[in-house]
């Protein structure tokens, strides 16, 4: 069935509902918030969108105080399926959270008198919806609201009416441009609060938004209503018990000196990431003298992971004398580097995602990598081979047969045709959008670790590089994402959840400096031409400064709030992030807690989404220990342990 076939299918089931149900048809990235005026049940249902079977997914439902009510984990496998659940009055003004980006189409039923309201994310399409689509908006008296939308392939244009005067306003949405940019259109501002309904001109694939005002829609006019966020409670129990190390926070680096390298070292990585091209370096042997002893002695980054490639980063290579060549320099310019740090190499690029098949990359792979293994003295500088740099690792690459291009499965084959060459498991992370949904990353590195194998000690057989990750991968860039506070909460969380259990080496985000194809960096580029750390940067800067070196167990009962225990000596650092707008309230208990009389009392910093520092207060004089944290901020609380 194909996917118009699948929607008109879709609808047609609809129709034959009861009238007292009410649906909302082809989700695939955003929000239902729901408030129940007696108990109701939700149906979930779903069907393929694209490359279904190479993508699991997961759908939260929480209860008006951030407590996360149910869980539904959907294998790659289950193509199609259902979810029931109740809803319950007393649980609040709950929320149903469909991350994108989403493989499936989701529809979504309730009974006809519970209100809901559906939250789309911005610039990605949200849905695939049916023509003639009708939802209502409300903006609320002296709000400068603009309706913004993109074209996807599918709606191509936003219908904007005020019922109480029948003006109406018209968005057409541009088919060019870059994936980044939309077409908006201001409201007009009104001493009063206005209804506004919003027909969807065309079918399939939608984009569209509020901003300055609630991004919220309902279908039906008397079903608006302000969600109510209650504030949220964290309990934490601390324990004595180290894990393993904490992973090595790094970027992709440029391939030459930094164009802002104070706000590099502001930054401090302890890894990074680098991409060879093998053609400049048959022409140009020494072409890395100009930034790798720099990145090395200036900057102190002794671990790094290269790829392989060809300039303009070109994917496609083969074992031939070119890349054999690039291959010989630069395991010489990594001996002249002294035997100083620890350089991972990976012999291509998202093998999975650029070469015709597996058949095709394990062959180069077995005639490249014994070259590295032979080549004299490349061991003892510190030059170790990882594999297979994966585009994603339990889920397929975004590319038509991802089934049968898993990261995880073909790093399985290499490991079992070539383990003995091998030092560890490299792999990217993309399109995990959604800040609840950022569990994924912890899952990712327990299945890889599961994947090497554990040693004696508890400690992965082969070392664990994510070595690139970002919201979005190549230009699908949105900058409701990149340039705002929202990229600082999800790279919070994301390092919380891939360090959770002591096993990730290292975590790269991907690039450090905004670039003219990639505007998705920690550093970018101001209108006045400085270079500045976005709100993500100043969140790497402020974990940097608190970044401990062992991870220490932690039980958490909060779905919106990421903690991480850390220690180096009696140091003790608890690093988290509240994901979202609710206050949350936490108490902490556990075993290495200092009492508030020591010489050098525990200390709690905060730091906005928008990077405001400041302190927060910190109950101590009893146990459990007590801190409210404010909306979709990070935060550190220190001591020295007994």
């Amino acid at each position: 069935m194909n996917g118009r076939s699948a929607l008109l299918g879709g609808l047609l089931l609809g129709a034959l509902l009861p009238a007292q149900a009410q649906e909302w048809p082809g989700i695939r990235d955003g929000a239902l918030y729901l408030r129940v005026p007696r108990d109701d049940s939700l149906q979930i249902d779903w069907q393929p969108a694209w490359q279904a079977e190479a993508n699991a997914e997961h759908l939260y439902l929480q209860a008006g105080d951030g407590r996360l009510l149910a869980r539904r984990d959907i294998a790659a496998g289950e193509t199609h399926g259902r979810q029931r659940w109740a809803l319950h009055r007393q649980d609040g003004d709950q929320r149903l959270e469909i991350p994108g980006y989403s493989f499936r189409r989701y529809r979504v039923r309730h009974a006809d008198d519970t209100a809901a309201l559906f939250e789309p994310v911005k610039l990605h399409f949200c849905a695939e919806l049916p023509p003639g689509t009708r939802l209502y908006f409300r903006v609320l008296a002296g709000e400068h609201a603009v309706l913004a939308g993109k074209y996807h392939g599918g709606i191509e244009g936003l219908y904007a009416e005020r019922p109480s005067d029948g003006r109406s306003l018209y968005l057409p949405l541009s088919r060019d441009g870059e994936y980044s940019q939309s077409d908006r259109l201001e409201l007009p501002v009104s001493v009063e609060d206005q209804l506004w309904s919003l027909v969807l001109q065309g079918r399939g694939k939608a984009a569209f938004w509020l901003d300055g005002s609630a991004n919220l829609f309902a279908q039906r006019p008397e079903h608006l209503f302000g969600p109510e966020f209650a504030p949220g409670n964290v309990g934490l129990e601390l324990h004595d018990e180290v894990l393993g190390p904490t992973p090595k926070l790094g970027v992709a680096l440029p391939y030459t000196p930094p164009e802002a390298p104070e706000l590099l070292a502001k930054l401090a990585p302890r890894a990074a990431s680098y991409y060879s091209f093998v053609d400049a370096m048959t022409r140009n042997p020494k072409r890395e003298e100009q930034f790798r002893p720099l990145y090395l002695n200036s900057y102190g980054i002794h671990t790094d992971i290269t790829l392989l490639s060809q300039s303009g980063r070109r994917p496609l290579l083969a074992a031939d004398k070119m890349s054999r060549g690039g291959l010989k320099a630069w395991l010489d310019g990594i001996i002249a580097l002294g035997g100083v740090g620890t350089h991972y190499l990976a012999l291509a690029d998202e093998p999975n995602l650029n070469y015709p098949d597996y058949a095709s990359f394990a062959a180069y792979f077995a005639q490249m990598a014994p070259l590295v293994r032979t080549h004299p003295g490349a061991r003892e500088a510190g030059v170790r081979l990882a594999l297979p740099s994966s585009s994603r690792l339990i889920n397929g690459p975004s590319l038509d047969g991802a089934a049968a291009r898993r990261g995880l499965d073909w790093a399985r084959q290499l490991l079992a045709e070539h383990g003995e060459w091998v030092d560890a498991l490299s792999w990217h992370e993309w399109m995990v959008r959604d800040l609840r949904a950022t569990g994924v990353y912890r899952d990712a590195v327990r299945q890889a670790a599961q994947l090497v194998g554990l040693d004696a000690h508890g400690r992965p057989r082969k070392a664990l590089l994510l070595e690139q990750t970002n919201l979005s991968s190549g230009n699908s860039v949105s900058p409701y994402e990149q340039e705002t506070g929202i990229a600082a909460l999800w790279w919070a969380s994301v390092a919380v959840n891939a360090a959770q259990d002591g096993l990730l080496e290292l975590l790269d985000w991907f690039p450090a400096t905004d670039n003219e194809n990639h505007p998705k960096g920690m550093i970018g580029l101001a209108g006045d031409g400085r270079y500045v750390l976005k709100p993500v940067g100043e969140a790497m800067a402020f974990m940097q400064r608190h970044w401990q070196e062992q991870v220490l167990r932690l039980d958490n009962d909060a779905f919106e709030v990421d903690v991480l225990a850390m220690r180096t000596g009696r140091r003790v650092v608890l690093f988290g992030v509240n994901k979202v707008p609710r206050r949350q309230e936490v108490q902490l208990q556990g075993e290495p807690l200092a009492t508030c009389s020591a010489q050098e009392a525990p200390r709690l910093h905060l730091l906005s989404a928008t990077a405001q520092p400041g302190e927060g207060t910190l109950d101590c004089t009893g146990r459990p220990w007590r801190f409210s944290l404010p909306g979709e901020t990070l935060f550190v609380l220190e001591w020295e342990a007994p």
